[in-house]
Formats: structure tokens, C-alpha cells, sequence
């Protein structure tokens, strides 16, 4: 790992960029206390597609209605 001051890495920020491409970190500091961490860049993971479980779950026609008033005084600490 190397460390560079932003002076530094303005002027060599090519060089930099090469090192870190290799697989180098680089630390830019000010004043001596780190600011910043050039990584080699990862493009994301391949985001993920829905669908999977189609045919898998269901849901039934009553799941928005009311809870029943025993289940609603538990939620509520109720009854215990």
C-alpha cells in the first residue's frame, strides 16, 4: 500500500492509476492523515432478476384484511 500526499498524486496521478489497475492501494493524504483510498475498480454484481419463486409462494385473498382481535392484543402485549 502505498501512501501519497495530494500534491503528489495530482502531479502522478497516471502513475498512480497504473498501480493501482495492477492491484495496488494507494492512501492520498493531507498533511500526513489519510483522506482517501484509490482501489482498483470492480464493476457491481450482476443485479438480480425476480421471478424465481413465481408459482412457489402464494398469497392468500384475506392477507390485507384484519387481524383477528386476539392476534391484534398480542401485537399489542396484551393478553399475555
Amino acid at each position: 500500500m502505498k501512501v501519497t500526499n495530494i500534491h503528489e498524486a495530482k502531479t502522478h496521478l497516471s502513475k498512480l492509476l497504473e498501480r493501482v489497475a495492477r492491484g495496488e492501494e494507494v492512501i492520498i493524504a493531507r498533511a500526513g492523515k489519510p483522506v482517501a483510498r484509490l482501489i482498483r475498480y470492480a464493476p457491481p454484481e450482476q443485479r438480480r432478476k425476480g421471478g424465481q419463486w413465481r408459482g412457489l409462494v402464494h398469497i392468500g385473498d384475506d392477507f390485507d384484511d384484519p387481524l383477528p382481535d386476539d392476534v391484534e392484543a398480542t401485537f399489542r402485549g396484551e393478553g399475555r
